[in-house]
């Protein structure tokens, strides 16, 4: 029976990602030697590290003047750097779910921290709209996709301030105008590769203007200037990153990936409107993210929640319990889970209603 992998990160990856790392893992670049144990200086690596840069810059259509960057870390060490590195005096927040509230907690060790709107009140199931960004903040700092409640910022917002984004769970996802973001960061492991590698591209003529100091490995150039090898780099997931790249050039680019993504995401969020065993969490159409679907039972049908998993298991749809925070159900629908799979969960959802 085919499994459909719908978990929330580490998540599914393309096939071809898995087949062309377990070729890497096996024998390397035509050295007899496996990914796992080579180099991170030779010069297969480093021919590595140079095209994965290279299609970053090629997808997103990354303006000069910025730097791509593979770190370890994960994101949450991301909320510390941008923060030691950018946070002078003030900066501005927007608090749209766990990830925003964590990055806004380490933030606070740096200097004063504006939260200038948030969407805590209704446990986070909207994106705030309308509030106002200090101009004298140092930049402002959004959660482009929140994983865990399901909504997403889906423009690129234009603010008169140096802006940040988290873009862990949507990165490749759809188009981005890199112009109007001084920094964007993310964990690999949702749409790129295997956990253990976070990716930065930072605009380069931001850094270098706060006024504390910044132990080495923490200061961005540092890694500028030694081409993301001060220390070792995450060598397998880097691998793995460059061939999802590949494999997202092969499919058309990020434009046929957002054609894809909307059309995935359609066809869900049609049928938990239809269904009447079913609702979405996130009210407002335009707040739902198409990365993470969030539903739950509908009213008078939440003590059938244990037989609808049940069905879904049995059916190979795994990954499918939402965050303990939010109960119910999450479908995470990132670039390489297949339409063929958001059928399977539609029509275990049809059937479900017609067994009722």
């Amino acid at each position: 029976m085919k499994k459909h992998n719908f978990y929330a990160g580490p998540s599914i990856l393309p096939q071809y990602t898995i087949d062309e790392t377990i070729k890497g893992i096996q024998n390397f670049a035509g050295t007899g030697l496996s990914i796992l144990e080579i180099s991170h200086r030779s010069k297969e690596f480093i021919a590595v590290v140079d095209e994965a840069q290279s299609l970053f810059k090629e997808l997103l259509n990354i303006p000069d003047g910025y730097t791509v960057l593979f770190l370890g870390g994960g994101a949450s060490t991301q909320f510390v750097m941008v923060a030691y590195n950018l946070l002078n005096k003030k900066a501005a927040y927007l608090n749209t779910g766990t990830w925003a509230s964590n990055a806004i907690k380490e933030a606070k060790y740096f200097g004063e921290v504006v939260e200038v709107a948030s969407s805590k009140d209704k446990n986070f199931n909207y994106i705030p709209r309308g509030y106002v960004i200090p101009a004298d903040a140092d930049y402002f700092h959004i959660t482009t996709n929140n994983t865990i409640y399901g909504t997403e910022i889906r423009e690129d917002l234009d603010v008169n301030i140096p802006l940040i984004a988290d873009m862990s769970s949507d990165i490749f996802s759809r188009p981005v105008d890199i112009s109007k973001y001084a920094l964007i960061y993310g964990g690999a492991q949702k749409n790129l590769a295997p956990a253990g590698l976070t990716f930065v591209i930072v605009k380069n003529d931001i850094l270098g203007k706060v006024e504390r100091p910044i132990p080495t490995i923490m200061k961005y150039q540092t890694h500028i200037d030694k081409e993301s090898m001060f220390n070792t780099p995450p060598v397998l997931p880097i691998f793995s990153a460059l061939q999802t790249l590949r494999w997202l050039k092969n499919l058309g680019g990020v434009e046929e990936m957002e054609k894809i993504n909307l059309e995935k995401a359609k066809v869900l969020y049609d049928e938990i409107d239809r269904n009447k065993f079913f609702k979405p969490t996130i009210p407002n159409p335009a707040d739902r993210s198409i990365m993470n679907v969030c539903f739950i039972m509908n009213d008078g049908y939440v003590e059938l929640e244990s037989e609808f998993s049940s069905l879904a298991k049995a059916k190979g749809l795994l990954g499918l319990a939402g965050h303990r925070s939010v109960g119910g159900f999450r479908a995470s629908l990132y670039n390489a889970l297949p339409l063929e799979s958001v059928i399977a969960l539609t029509d275990a959802m049809k059937e479900f209603e017609k067994n009722h």
